[in-house]
This record gives structure tokens, C-alpha cells and sequence, in this order.
């Protein structure tokens, strides 16, 4: 007994609930801007501009209970029926783009003959078909032409009455003045929409591209760097595992590391959370450089710096060292971190130089260009090319951060 009472309005409520939806699915427009891409779009866009048709009672109401003979009755109809036909063909449409096609002003020719032909052979009752003909000009012609068709269909008011004999009807000015008008404003600001709603999504790709690219360098700044020192432990591991198994051992345990570290910075930078510091790419410069048998010569520590300008200068150091080792050939490599002055302030020197055949890193490859980029994030250059006279060969590679005086050595002042 109680069950039933339960569930009795919930079986009575799911036909309106239906019935609701219908409705809503029906009246539902296609977005604003678009046109209707489908059927239910088109009847919910028929909808939402048919609800102003209601203008139309008086040339109905002259149809239905006027002193008219049966073909003027039938002429009414007809005419009445082919401009509404018109006006919804004209404003349906995409009205964000302005069509002067031959179609669109055949079916404004059609249009201004009805509503002028109607009112002089039917009655005043019909001088309303003005108002949408303002509203159709409106929405299909172009901006200039669509003030002109609007201010035309006002002064047609004043012409056509004195035809028949009547006064000029200053009643129906104003609705054509603002139906017409009000229509352009519209237009306009469905067109600002649209505009927008593209920009955003240019936006939104923009940020995507950006965020692809920042991905990409973070990783092949962190793998190549790792990947390259663990493709030289291997090599160095299987050349010793004859004759020396316990080196080989030492050597597989330190991939092991590597493989470990690359792992948790690669997450790291997928999180965009790494930055890396100087210190601790000094140290990896030192192992890779000693692991590919190459004399290092680098600073013991780095300078203290602001975090941006120390992590693109970590990320120019670990790419130059991974250059140096896989593809120069060097017997040595240098690096130094120098401060000096230009006209434009203090800034500091990173210079990665190698003795070898000299065209290591040399072309403008994935690895360069995002050395560029972080730079130019803080401000900073890139420089490379042939290392000084008097050695057999030799690349440099320098890199420069502004200062903004900051003491090399010295911890940067925080603000209180």
C-alpha cells in the first residue's frame, strides 16, 4: 500500500518530465553564431524567430474578418504566406556573414513588392509587413546598405499612405526605425561573439602548442643528457667485463643510477616542478666528461643567482657537455662562469670550450634552439662557433644572463 502510494506520482510525473524535455529540445537554438547544422536546430531556430510573427494579427485579422472579395482574400494569403516564407529564409541564415547574393536579393526584391503591393490593395492593416522587411534588410545586407534599406522602409510610411487617400503612418515609423536598427545591433554583436569565441580557442591552442613545445625540450634536455652517459657506461662496461668483472659491475651500477635519476627527473619536468642548479650540473659535467675520458677543467662551484637565470644557465651546461661527449671528439673541455660588465650592465659568462673537431653542436638542431628560448626568458644570449687560435680545432659555446647587480657570490637581496 505504501509502495504504491510511492511510486504512483513518480509514473504520473515521467510524461511531463517527457513532455518537458520535448518542449526543450525543440526550443533549444543552434549556438549563437552558427548556423543550424541539423533539423532540430533549424525548428528550434524557426521557433525562437517565429514568437515575433505575433506582429502579424492585424493583416490576419483583416484576412479573416475584412470587406475583402474571395481573390483579394486569396491574393492576401498567398502574399502573406511567400513574405514570411522570405523573412524566415533571410533571417534563419547565419546572420554574422552579410550575403549580397542574387538569391538574397530576389528574395528582398519579392519582399519590398509584397509589403508595398499588399497595403495599397488590402488596407493600412498590412503597412506592419514594413517592419520585418526593415529586420530582413537588416540582417542579410551589408552594414551600410542594411542603414540605407531601413531608413527606406521608414519613408515608405510616409509615401505610400497619401496613396490611398490615408496620412502618413507615423505610427509604424518608429517600430521600422527600431526593428531594423536593433537588428543591425544584433548582428553585431553575434558577429563580436563569434570573434571571440575563435580567439579563445586560438588561445587555448596557442597555450597547448606552448606547453607541447615546453615538454619536448624539457625532455630531450634531460634524456639526451642521460641517455648519452649511460650509451658510454654501457660501451665502457662491455669493454671491461672480459678482463676486469669487477669494473664492469661498478660501471652497470652506475647506469643503474643514471637510469633511476633520469627517471625521476623526466617525471619531474612532466610535473613542472625541476629546476635544476648549477652545482649539481657542474658535478654530472664532471662525471660524464671523466666517464668519456675527456680532461675537465670547471669551476668548483657556481655563483649564487636568482632561480630563472641559474636554471637556464644549468640547462645550457648540461647541453653543451652532452655535445661535447657525443659528438666533438675532444681530448679536453673547459668551463668557466665569469662576470663582466657591458653598456647595458653586469651579466655572467658561462663558456663551455672543447678542443675537438669543432663542429659539435654547430647547427641550429632542437637542443640550440631551446637553449634560446630559455635564455631569452631571462633576458640572456647564445653565442657559438670556432674556439680560439691556437688550438687544432674546437667549439665554444657562450652563454650570458644578466646580473641585474647581483654580486657574484652573493646571495640576491629579498625584498622585506
Amino acid at each position: 500500500m505504501t509502495t504504491e502510494g510511492a511510486t504512483a506520482p513518480m509514473k504520473s510525473s515521467e510524461p511531463r518530465s517527457r513532455i518537458l524535455r520535448a518542449l526543450a529540445s525543440l526550443a533549444r537554438p543552434a549556438l549563437i553564431g552558427n548556423p543550424p547544422g541539423n533539423r532540430r536546430e533549424v525548428r528550434g531556430k524557426v521557433l525562437w524567430i517565429g514568437v515575433w510573427l505575433v506582429f502579424l494579427i492585424d493583416p490576419l485579422d483583416d484576412l479573416l474578418g475584412g470587406a475583402h472579395t474571395a481573390p483579394a482574400r486569396a491574393a492576401g494569403w498567398a502574399g502573406l504566406l511567400l513574405f514570411v516564407a522570405c523573412y524566415l529564409t533571410l533571417v534563419v541564415r547565419d546572420v554574422t556573414r552579410a550575403y549580397a547574393t542574387v538569391r538574397t536579393l530576389v528574395l528582398l526584391g519579392l519582399m519590398i513588392v509584397l509589403a508595398v503591393a499588399l497595403p495599397l490593395g488590402l488596407g493600412e492593416s498590412w503597412y506592419v509587413l514594413l517592419v520585418y522587411f526593415a529586420v530582413s534588410c537588416a540582417a542579410a545586407l551589408p552594414l551600410p546598405y542594411s542603414r540605407y534599406a531601413v531608413v527606406a522602409s521608414a519613408a515608405l510610411l510616409l509615401v505610400l499612405p497619401p496613396l490611398r487617400g490615408h496620412d502618413p503612418a507615423w505610427d509604424t515609423v518608429i517600430p521600422v526605425l527600431l526593428g531594423g536598427f536593433a537588428m543591425t545591433g544584433v548582428r553585431e554583436l553575434v558577429r563580436t561573439t563569434v570573434e571571440l569565441r575563435r580567439a579563445r580557442a586560438t588561445v587555448a591552442q596557442l597555450a597547448a602548442n606552448e606547453e607541447r613545445l615546453r615538454l619536448a625540450r624539457d625532455l630531450h634536455d634531460l634524456l639526451g643528457h642521460s641517455l648519452s652517459l649511460i650509451t658510454l657506461k654501457s660501451e665502457l662496461a662491455g669493454r671491461m667485463l672480459p678482463a676486469h668483472p669487477a669494473e664492469a659491475a661498478r660501471q652497470v651500477t652506475e647506469i643503474e643510477q643514471v637510469g633511476r635519476q633520469a627517471l625521476t627527473d623526466v617525471r619531474a619536468a612532466v610535473g613542472g616542478y625541476r629546476q635544476p642548479t648549477l652545482d649539481g650540473e657542474l658535478a654530472g659535467a664532471r662525471i660524464a666528461l671523466a666517464t668519456a675520458g675527456i680532461e675537465a677543467r670547471l669551476p668548483e662551484e657556481a655563483p649564487a643567482l636568482p632561480p630563472e637565470p641559474a636554471a637556464a644557465l644549468a640547462w645550457v651546461l648540461r647541453e653543451a657537455v652532452t655535445n661535447v661527449v657525443r659528438h666533438s671528439g675532444a681530448r679536453a673541455c673547459d668551463v668557466s662562469l665569469t662576470r663582466r660588465q657591458s653598456l647595458q650592465g653586469p651579466y655572467l659568462e658561462l663558456r663551455v670550450e672543447d678542443d675537438g673537431e669543432g663542429a659539435a653542436g654547430a647547427s641550429a638542431g632542437h637542443g640550440l634552439t631551446g637553449l634560446r628560448e630559455r635564455l631569452a626568458a631571462v633576458g640572456g644570449t647564445l653565442t657559438t662557433g670556432q674556439a680560439r687560435a691556437g688550438r687544432r680545432g674546437g667549439f665554444v659555446l657562450s652563454a650570458r644572463v644578466p646580473l641585474d647587480d647581483v654580486p657574484v657570490g652573493e646571495p640576491p637581496k629579498l625584498p622585506a
